[in-house]
């Protein structure tokens, strides 16, 4: 994971765990630049910045390596 992805998924409240779930278990699209990318929604039901929100929706921009994929960027929606 890049250091730019780690930050941002403290930042947005995703963990590292949850990045490595959704790469290794969601369906995987083409995204811009010649990266992939996959999207995995979570049961939330809470509170993100003062709004209730039942769904939390990690989307994640990789690059697939040789021997690793490394996580470029990560997007989190609520809703």
């Amino acid at each position: 994971m890049s250091g730019r992805a780690r930050h941002q998924i403290a930042f947005r409240g995703v963990t590292e765990e949850e990045v490595g779930e959704a790469v290794r278990t969601g369906p995987w699209g083409p995204a811009e630049l010649g990266r992939l990318e996959c999207r995995k929604d979570y049961r939330f039901e809470a509170v993100w910045n003062g709004v209730w929100y039942r769904t939390r929706q990690v989307r994640h921009i990789f690059v697939e390596e040789a021997d690793e994929i490394v996580v470029v960027t990560v997007y989190v929606y609520y809703f």
